[in-house]
Parts: C-alpha cells; sequence; structure tokens
C-alpha cells in the first residue's frame, strides 16, 4: 500500500507547529493569551482548560488537543487550526485530510488535571516530554531515548493520562518515529487477526499505564515489520489509516447485524438502531469476591455456568435455560441466570461500565469493559469472560443494599448509578483513560430523506434552532415531531451522539424539582438532588465547543412556570451566560450558550390550556405540516409501489382538506404522514389495521357529534383499501 501524500498533508503543519511550540516552554503565560485569543477569533466556545476555565498555563499536547477532538465538526478544526496558524506564524499549509489523526474524548481533553488537583511539576514534566521526544524523533540515540523515556513514564503515570492520550500525542507531534496505541490500533494490532501472529506473540502484552521500555519495544518491532517486504502498510500513519478504515468496517458490519436482528424480531422502528449508548453494570466477581484478585491481574470479569459451554452457541435466553436444566438442575427455573448471561454474552459491550462488589455493603472497583465476550477454556473455572480497564480498585460503602445476582444492568436506575459514580467523583477522571466511541454520522441529506421535509423548510427551521436557541415544533398528531427533533439536532451535530441529545416528557406533575434540583427523600431523611436539564447544562458547560440539544416532548402539559422557575430569564438566547442564584442551592447557575431547547406540541390537543406568555415570547414556533408532498416521502411511497397504499394516500389528502375546512377543526387536525410509515411490507391486513384502528377512531373523536360525516369517511377510507 503507497503512501499518498494528500491523504497525510497535515504532517507538515503538525511538525512546524509542534517546532514553533517548543518556543514558548518559558514563556507560556504569552501563549496562554494566544489560546485565548484563538478562540475569541474564531467565535467558537474554548472548551474548560482550567478550573472555572480561569486559564493559567497550558503544555503543548493540549495546545495540540484543541483540534484533536471526537466529534469537533471539520469546519471549527479548519477554523482553529487556521487561527493557531496566524497567531504562531505556521506556514504551512492548512490541513485538507486528517485520516490516520487520532483524536481526545472530548470529557478528557487535557493533559493535565486542573488548579488543587495537580502537582506543582506536572505541567513542566509535559514540557519535557515534548522536548525529549522532537529530539529523539530528529536523532534516535540511546541517550536521548533514555531521557524521554524518563519523562514518557513520569506523564503517563500522572492522574488522567495513560497510553492512548501520551502516545496519541508523541504521534501527533512526529508520526514517523512515534506510534500511537490508541483503542482502534491496539484492537488492529492485537485482536484483529490483520497482523502476523508471530509477530504478535513478540510484543509485550498491553497495561493500563504501559512503560516507556515495553512502549519502545512495539514500537521497534512493529517498525521492522512495516519496513519489511511482508507488510503492505509502510508507516505508522499507513497503519494508523488502515486501522481507523478496518475498524470503522467491522462496526458498521455489527451494527447492521445487531439492526438487522431487532428488525427481524420486532419489526422496523423508529428507534436510531446503529446508536449504542454506554451501559452501566453492578458485578459480582464470585462469591464474597472470591475470585477479584484474579481479575484485576488479568484485567478480566469472569462469569461462571462452564457446564453449559460457549455462551454463543444459544440463540436465544430460552436455549440457555433448557442448557441449564440439562446439565445443572432440572428442577430449577433459572429465568434470571439465563437473563444474565444473555447479557455477558451478547448485550454488554467494549466501553461499557462495570461497578464490582462484595456482598451487598461494598463496592470494590470500577472497570471499562475493553473487548468483546469469549469462552476461554483454557481456564479452569468461571471460563465465560471479557476483558476489562480496572480504573479503580479500593473499598467504597455501597449506596444501600447491592442486587445478589451476580450481573445486572443498572443503566436505567439513573439515580442509583448518579450515586455509584459519586463514590469515584473526586478521582474519577484521574485514573480512567476515556475511551473513544465512533458515533455514525448524520447530515441534512439523511435528515430529508428520514423526515420528508423539503429542504427549504428544514433550512428555515435550522436558522431558528441557531439564532433562537429555543424553538417549539408544533402540529397535528402523525406528523414526526419527536422523530424529527432529535433527527433536527443530529443534522446540525453532524454525529448521531446520543450523549448531547436528552429528551424529556413534561406533565401535570412534572416539577422544578425534577427539572432543576430539589429536596428529595432518602436514607438519610432529605437529599438535594439535580434535576435532568440541570445536570444536561453541566455537561454541556465542559464541552462547550459543541452544540448540546434538550428537547421536551408534550411540553405544553407541564405547568411551565413552575418547572423553569428562574429559568426563564436564564434561556433567553441574549442571557445565555448570565448566572442566578437557584432556589435551593447557594450555587450560581447558567445556561450554556451551546445548549438549545426543542419542544414539542400538538395544536389538536384541545384539552390543554394556552402556553404562558413568558414562554411564548422565550421561543420559536415553528408549524410542522403532513409531509405527503415531500421529495422523501414520495420516494418512499413509489418505493412500495403499491396501488392500493396510493389510493389510501390520495383519500387522506382529500380527507384533510374536509379537516382543514372545518371551522370546528382547521388545519391543526390534518392527519400526519407519520401513520403510513416504516412499513416493511404493504399488505390488505397492515392498512387495514391503520384504517380501522387508527383513522377511524380518530375520526370519531374530531366528529364525535357528527356520526353521518363519520360513516362517510369511514366508507371512503376502507373502498381506498379494497
Amino acid at each position: 500500500m503507497s503512501q499518498n501524500t494528500s491523504q497525510f498533508d497535515w504532517m507538515g503543519f503538525y511538525k512546524e507547529l509542534a517546532e514553533n511550540l517548543l518556543g514558548y516552554k518559558d514563556n507560556r503565560q504569552e501563549l496562554v493569551a494566544k489560546v485565548k485569543q484563538v478562540f475569541a477569533d474564531t467565535g467558537i466556545n474554548m472548551p474548560t482548560l482550567e478550573k472555572d476555565n480561569q486559564l493559567v498555563d497550558i503544555d503543548p499536547f493540549t495546545v495540540f488537543g484543541l483540534f484533536n477532538k471526537s466529534s469537533m465538526k471539520e469546519a471549527n478544526r479548519v477554523k482553529i487550526i487556521t487561527a493557531v496558524a496566524d497567531l504562531l506564524g505556521i506556514n504551512a499549509s492548512i490541513p485538507t485530510s486528517f485520516d490516520s489523526i487520532p483524536v481526545l474524548n472530548n470529557q478528557n481533553a487535557t493533559f493535565y488535571h486542573f488548579v488543587g488537583n495537580r502537582k506543582e511539576c506536572d505541567i513542566d514534566d509535559l514540557w519535557s516530554l515534548f522536548e525529549s521526544a522532537l529530539a529523539y524523533a530528529a536523532f534516535p540515540t540511546a541517550d536521548k531515548r533514555e531521557a524521554l523515556s524518563k519523562y514518557f513514564d513520569l506523564a503517563i503515570n500522572k492522574k488522567g493520562n495513560g497510553n492512548s492520550k501520551i502516545t496519541m500525542g508523541l504521534y501527533w507531534i512526529a508520526p514517523n518515529a512515534f506510534l500511537n496505541l490508541d483503542q482502534r490500533n491496539t484492537w488492529y494490532i492485537y485482536e484483529s487477526g490483520k497482523m502476523p501472529a508471530s509477530l504478535v506473540e513478540t510484543l509485550p502484552k498491553i497495561e493500563a499505564k504501559i512503560a516507556a521500555s515495553k512502549y519502545f519495544d512495539i514500537v521497534e518491532k512493529l517498525r521492522n515489520y512495516l519496513q519489511s517486504d511482508a507488510s503492505e502498510l509502510k508507516d505508522f500513519m499507513e497503519l494508523s489509516a488502515e486501522a481507523w478504515r478496518y475498524s470503522e468496517q467491522v462496526n458498521e458490519e455489527k451494527r447492521q447485524e445487531k439492526a438487522q436482528t431487532k428488525r427481524e424480531a420486532r419489526g422496523a422502528a423508529m428507534a436510531d438502531e446503529d446508536v449504542e449508548t454506554t451501559h452501566y453494570w453492578i458485578y459480582s466477581p464470585g462469591e464474597g469476591a472470591g475470585i477479584w484478585d484474579e481479575c484485576c491481574e488479568n484485567e478480566i470479569m469472569a462469569i461462571g455456568w462452564d457446564k453449559i459451554g460457549d455462551l454463543q452457541q444459544y440463540a436465544s435466553k430460552t436455549e440457555m435455560k433448557l442448557a441449564m436444566k440439562e446439565h445443572i438442575d432440572p428442577d430449577k427455573p433459572y429465568t434470571m441466570a439465563a437473563h444474565a448471561t444473555w447479557q455477558f454474552a451478547h448485550e454488554m459491550k467494549p466501553g461499557d461500565i462495570v461497578f464490582a462488589k462484595k456482598g451487598r455493603g461494598t463496592v470494590i472497583g470500577r472497570g471499562v469493559v475493553i473487548s468483546d465476550y469469549e469462552f476461554d477454556d483454557s481456564r479452569d473455572d468461571n471460563k465465560n469472560v471479557r476483558k476489562v480497564n480496572w480504573t479503580h480498585k479500593g473499598e467504597w460503602p455501597h449506596p444501600g443494599q447491592a442486587a445478589m445476582k451476580t450481573l445486572t444492568d443498572i443503566t436505567s436506575y439513573t439515580d442509583y448509578v448518579e450515586k455509584l459514580n459519586a463514590l469515584f467523583e473526586s478521582d474519577q477522571v484521574d485514573d480512567v483513560e476515556a475511551e473513544e466511541v465512533i458515533y455514525p454520522s448524520y447530515s441534512k441529506e439523511k435528515f430529508l430523506d428520514e423526515v420528508y421535509m423539503d429542504e427549504a423548510s428544514y433550512n428555515t427551521l435550522v436558522g431558528l434552532v441557531l439564532n433562537k436557541k429555543n424553538v417549539i415544533l408544533q402540529g397535528v398528531p402523525g406528523v414526526g415531531k419527536t422523530f424529527a427533533a432529535k433527527r433536527l439536532a443530529y443534522s446540525i451535530m453532524e454525529v448521531k451522539d446520543p450523549h448531547r441529545v436528552m429528551m424529556v416528557q413534561f406533565h401535570q406533575s412534572y416539577s422544578y424539582e425534577d427539572f432543576i434540583m430539589g429536596f428529595r427523600p432518602s436514607e438519610k431523611g432529605f437529599e438535594l438532588k439535580r434535576g435532568a436539564f440541570y445536570n444536561f447544562c453541566k455537561d454541556a458547560e465542559i464541552d462547550s465547543e459543541n452544540e448540546y440539544f434538550f428537547i421536551i416532548d408534550e411540553i405544553n402539559r407541564g405547568n411551565l412556570s413552575k418547572i423553569f422557575g428562574e429559568l426563564f430569564m436564564l434561556i433567553e438566547s441574549d442571557k445565555r451566560g448570565v448566572e442566578l442564584q437557584l432556589l435551593y442551592s447557594d450555587e450560581k447557575f447558567s445556561v450554556p450558550d451551546n445548549v438549545y431547547i426543542i419542544g414539542m406540541m400538538n395544536t389538536a390537543d384541545r384539552s390543554l390550556a394556552m402556553l404562558d406568555y413568558a414562554l411564548r415570547r422565550r421561543f420559536a414556533f415553528y408549524e410542522m405540516k403532513p409531509g405527503f408532498n415531500a421529495e422523501g416521502f414520495r420516494k418512499y411511497r413509489i418505493g412500495l409501489n403499491n396501488i392500493k397504499f396510493d389510493n389510501l394516500i390520495q383519500c387522506v389528502e382529500q380527507l384533510n382538506v374536509a379537516i382543514a375546512g372545518d371551522e370546528s377543526l382547521g388545519e391543526g387536525f390534518c392527519i400526519g404522514h407519520s401513520y403510513f410509515c416504516n412499513l416493511t411490507e404493504v399488505n390488505d391486513q397492515a392498512l387495514s389495521a391503520i384504517v380501522e384502528y387508527e383513522l377511524i377512531p380518530l375520526l370519531k373523536e374530531y366528529w364525535f357529534d357528527e356520526p353521518v360525516k363519520v360513516k362517510n369517511w369511514a366508507d371512503s377510507l376502507r373502498s381506498a383499501i379494497k
């Protein structure tokens, strides 16, 4: 595989930037000022680089990290790089391709800890690592490697750093000399099967914080292989680019396989099957935590049930239960056991968080899952295993009593997860090398294909969201407001990142305490609990260069004055960043500039009062109409190629004309297109179900006092599909 020069045209810029940055080692205040100026010049929110964002010092790797982050839009990346070039006097061309460049996790994007949590020498050591790495890359002598190794070991063992981050930084500044050991490269080298087994067997085992001696052993052995005739890839850049490409291919195949399995199980759905979120698990490493030391030593988690063999051979939980009855005890139900083993083999995934427990009262560790399931027959027992990066080991009091099961998915118990995370809050980022998660991309074109809105309307809607920051989508039931809201957010973000989109539903009992904060009963009386919007804003504040979307379904069903409280003012576009004292806390709170609120309401809901005027003044209102004439729906309709479906749509369009012209109803009661979407198979039964159980009951509600009109239109709808 020959190297494409344009593919790696970032090298020249990164090299010159590294050389220029070295000149600021003893003049860091000027560099700090220029970093601030970069964001002032670009208009992009400066990421959180220090406590309260009061930046006082910075290292060169973090400067590179400003434009090497996951989920960063390429347009923003180029803006920042261009501003850096202008302010630091870089003459090299602005990169046009970013192939093979590893990126930082947004939530762990500085190479140092903030003031109060870092040692005085931490940033100095990072500068020394930077300087010694450049010296070694230029002249790789034994004494220069020794000097570099000293600072490598110091830097990688600092709180918050690890293999991925430190080797990523070295790769940025000298990709010919240093190999990045990020998640994708590590998988490609050690597990993908693309590298010769004879080579992999000679490489040192990957540890959470690898020593410099082992790192350079890996680097030298891989360089020798890449430069040999046996390898099509010829350097670390080509290796990194291919690792990215192949891992994307494998991930996409897995997503498609999983999506197909879901479709076969329950039919096509509106959920985003290609987006996977982090799950949280509580795990017992053997009875009385008897295998905990072994799990820590081998960086694994393991469960029993060895007698039924490889868990992947079973196609369902029922098959697992039958195997347990056959091989263990025929008189036991094994319902919970089969559920846990199925989850361990099929539902748990790399990137998930595991909390290890001992008994019901003690948490003994926290880790990140880093591999798929495997049945390790070489083990004496507990042969069902997954690899885990155990980031915390010790003893912490469990909040309440833990579940007795070996493995439990606790993701949906948000309060419980929050309490467990709080045990590690003081040092959570210290020892955790956050796993990079790559989410599917999304675009305006995909939105228009899925949502059935014309391009002009989409552009108008996006303009309203970005300028007003608060928009309510209103329209009749069935126009796909909920479906559209999330995809609107994804299209603006250009990625399906579920962590940057949150949805809640308002109702009559929803309160300020649910939304912002309030006192809730606890085991010790009452405790102050943060609400959904408060926590969401805090997450957005950390990741200030990316957009975050808070979606509120049925926004007009809640008591809005009570729910929003003092936030009525803070959500205004020109009041973002303004701080106010919160009702239940002595802290001051502001709504970040990168938070956008999208509400939904049904115009046909006659049981609801008018929206509070104070809220109306702060939101833009966008009317979503049935999309039968949208280009996307026309393509969908043509693709189905069904005469009865076409007849039904024509009848519904005529019905909408009648509804719009009815003085007691109007356009706000027209029938939307979503009743007819996501049909994988169009047959008489499916069409009849829509007519009989969705459309006709709706007409009976609309014209409850005009039964003749209901009968006439019901007959017309039935005739359309005969």
